[in-house]
């Protein structure tokens, strides 16, 4: 009889440790940073200074 009650309670105690099963491994998305690129080159800056200045000067 011990042996019955001990071998119904490894049972209960592995179903209920297998009961949820393997999951699937969650994989984190890669982040990746766009490199932009004006076509300007840098130059709108200057350019903008120029018209204003273009602009104080012409008042």
């Amino acid at each position: 009889m011990k042996k019955l009650a001990l071998a119904a309670a490894l049972t209960v105690a592995a179903s209920t440790a297998h009961a949820g099963g393997m999951m699937e491994p969650v994989m984190e998305p890669t982040v990746v940073a766009a490199q932009t690129s004006s076509s300007a080159g840098g130059i709108v800056v200057p350019l903008l200074l120029l018209l204003i200045i273009a602009a104080a000067v012409s008042n």
